[in-house]
């Protein structure tokens, strides 16, 4: 009752960055009278699969440019709309019920790479004094091991970061693709579960939504799919 999580499916569209702009405007009146909220409160950076997370100051509007290069947002501010917008790449929501503080994070590979799950979190400590315990973790839609299939050069950035880690074989499979060439896949989910947990977050407190985008694209947006034709989902959270 002191928080809103939602995550749009394939019926509407938020387009990348400022692509479709009135298709994005619209989308967002929609969702946000939907929920009862006002569009106007919309904070939205420009994603560019950085893991820089940043503490909301006044910032308002879609890809301002004082959120520029940013893929995630904590804020204890009321009504602050925060939206981040995804095809493929892990939705992390965080939440802290004590401090009642929020956080919105945009996972793709190279953030998942570079922790900015974690990342996320240590801000919350750092800015507002979360306990790590008490934070609790939501993993959206995204795409999952099934589908993320990568050649060795990428394999070889998640072996040589997190080969420390005791399931980095369970993390990262090899097996051959249809042509029967060498292919890796890597499963980003359980890289984020196993770093959220390294760092204290209580296994109950990380909820997995448990659906692959590339696997259900008649209701999921999935870049790897459908390429260039692909349409954005959303992650709005806020404050009431």
């Amino acid at each position: 009752d002191k928080v809103e999580c939602v995550f749009t499916l394939k019926d509407l569209d938020f387009g990348f960055n400022t692509t479709k702009k009135e298709e994005i405007e619209l989308n967002y009146n929609k969702i946000c009278e939907s929920l009862n909220s006002k569009s106007e409160n919309i904070i939205r950076p420009r994603q560019t699969h950085t893991s820089n997370v940043i503490r909301l100051e006044n910032e308002i509007g879609i890809c301002p440019e004082t959120l520029e290069d940013v893929d995630g947002i904590i804020t204890d501010k009321q009504n602050k709309i925060l939206s981040l917008t995804f095809a493929d790449c892990t939705p992390i929501a965080l939440y802290d019920p004590k401090k009642n503080l929020i956080g919105n994070i945009h996972s793709g590979w190279r953030g998942s790479l570079n922790a900015i799950g974690t990342n996320g979190v240590k801000l919350m400590n750092k800015e507002y004094g979360s306990k790590v315990e008490d934070i609790i973790c939501i993993l959206g839609p995204t795409i999952r091991k099934c589908h993320f299939e990568v050649d060795e050069d990428v394999k070889e950035l998640f072996y040589n970061k997190y080969n420390y880690l005791e399931n980095i074989n369970e993390i990262i499979t090899e097996g051959r693709n249809k042509e029967g060439k060498k292919k890796y896949n890597i499963d980003t989910v359980l890289l984020n579960k196993t770093l959220l947990k390294n760092i204290g977050i209580k296994e109950e407190n990380i909820i997995d939504s448990c659906i692959c985008t590339a696997c259900n694209t008649d209701v999921c947006h999935s870049h790897r799919i459908e390429k260039e034709l692909s349409g954005r989902s959303t992650l709005i959270m806020y404050l009431k």
